[in-house]
């Protein structure tokens, strides 16, 4: 009985790699569909945020079933909890990136203001954290939830100086403006997708001691 249930945990984890490996999809098909303005790019990322709905869909499903069937108790119950929290930060995550995406359609129709780099660095900074806290779930690794966490600042900062940039093409040339603003909406979903994965890597930390940081 308990060989079972073990493979059911070790299904969850697996659901939980291919749920984070789509949203890393969708993150770095945005940002490089922001650099190429292509339009086919662009309809991946949507594609990819309706395979990760379903997949929070499917985790949702197998996770109350662990609970209504084996009754898991301590740890084993922190950890399904944990993954259902999770999953609710991982499909925002793919809602974000599609966002993006669809800000960045819009500016195909104009010609680009330059990618600033402060954002090509959150981007970077997002997807790492994103694909870290996942791999701190899977291998119960508190030491890389706690970087993770460290990691939001640092893109709060990288947003803080964007949106200083932008604000500085905003006063300098006003036809500019309106992309000055879908770019700073763009660094914004950077920002909110750290966030999200600061929050994965909170409940990978209540996942393992019971703890959460702000709980």
């Amino acid at each position: 009985m308990r060989g079972k249930y073990e493979e059911e945990l070790a299904l969850l984890n697996n659901m939980l790699i291919e749920m984070g490996g789509l949203i890393e999809n969708a993150i770095n098909i945005a940002v490089k569909a922001l650099h190429s303005d292509d339009i086919e790019l662009i309809e991946k990322v949507r594609l990819y945020e309706l395979e990760v709905d379903q997949k929070e869909k499917d985790i949702e499903a197998h996770c109350l079933k662990l609970i209504l069937l084996q009754q898991p108790v301590a740890k084993d119950l922190r950890l399904i909890s944990a993954a259902l929290k999770m999953i609710t930060d991982m499909e925002r995550i793919g809602d974000q990136a599609s966002d993006i995406s669809e800000i960045t359609f819009m500016l195909t129709e104009t010609p680009n203001i330059k990618i600033l780099s402060p954002i090509e660095q959150m981007a970077e900074a997002t997807v790492k954290m994103v694909t870290n806290s996942i791999d701190a779930f899977v291998n119960s690794d508190l030491q890389l939830a706690k970087e993770v966490m460290k990691c939001d600042d640092v893109v709060d900062d990288l947003f803080k100086e964007a949106r200083s940039e932008l604000i500085s093409i905003i006063k300098e040339d006003a036809e500019s403006g309106e992309q000055a603003i879908d770019m700073l909406m763009i660094a914004k979903y950077f920002e909110r997708i750290g966030d999200h994965a600061e929050n994965i890597a909170e409940w990978v930390e209540f996942s393992i001691t019971g703890m959460h940081s702000k709980g």
